[in-house]
């Protein structure tokens, strides 16, 4: 191929590329803008947002998506939590009220595990004549997750200032993104019950 034929590949290609960009980027906003707007219904939408919106290419602009999305992150961030509570709990020379209370955070953030990951699997496979009797689960699970996250904390109410806010720290951060998750399904159940006949 001569230096002039080359070129003209190189500019076409630079041309289609740039011309694809254009295409992509409204989508990208469009998404975008969905899943602000969206997140403006939670109760952290901040978070929501921050958390959400590298997703913009996956979720689009499906409320399914979105919700999916969401219980990933939150699923995601439960599992990780329990990681961190199991090194927090491995340190020498913890007040073993301290721990007791931090192995009990533990089984009960498993629980919400649990309860995050049935959740995404029916989520997974939400469609059909049980849609309803699917999402009222979904709703029903994530909402015994949050009530988990929350009991995990009432233990340390008389423990340890320093092991209390590292533990909170976490354990909110968990129980913030699965209130998001829960809005976000609600809002899900609601299109779906205004879209049906």
């Amino acid at each position: 191929m001569t230096m002039s034929g080359i070129l003209t590949l190189a500019f076409t290609l630079f041309l289609l590329a740039t011309c694809h960009g254009a295409r992509m980027l409204p989508e990208t906003k469009t998404s975008t803008e969905f899943i602000k707007t969206s997140c403006n219904t939670t109760s952290y939408p901040d978070l929501c947002f921050s958390t959400l919106s590298s997703y913009a290419s996956k979720i689009q602009t499906n409320p399914l998506n979105l919700a999916s999305t969401a219980l990933s992150v939150s699923l995601s961030s439960a599992q990780s939590t329990t990681a961190v509570l199991t090194n927090i709990s491995a340190a020498h020379g913890m007040d073993p009220h301290d721990k007791e209370a931090l192995h009990d955070c533990m089984d009960t953030l498993g629980d919400a595990v649990d309860d995050l990951r049935q959740s995404a699997e029916t989520m997974s496979h939400l469609g059909g004549e049980k849609m309803g009797y699917q999402i009222n689960s979904i709703q029903t699970w994530v909402s015994a997750a949050l009530t988990d996250d929350n009991t995990c904390m009432d233990g340390f109410r008389t423990s340890g200032e320093d092991v209390r806010k590292d533990v909170r720290r976490h354990v909110l951060n968990v129980a913030r993104l699965t209130s998001n998750a829960l809005d976000l399904i609600n809002g899900l159940s609601s299109t779906i019950t205004n879209s049906v006949p």
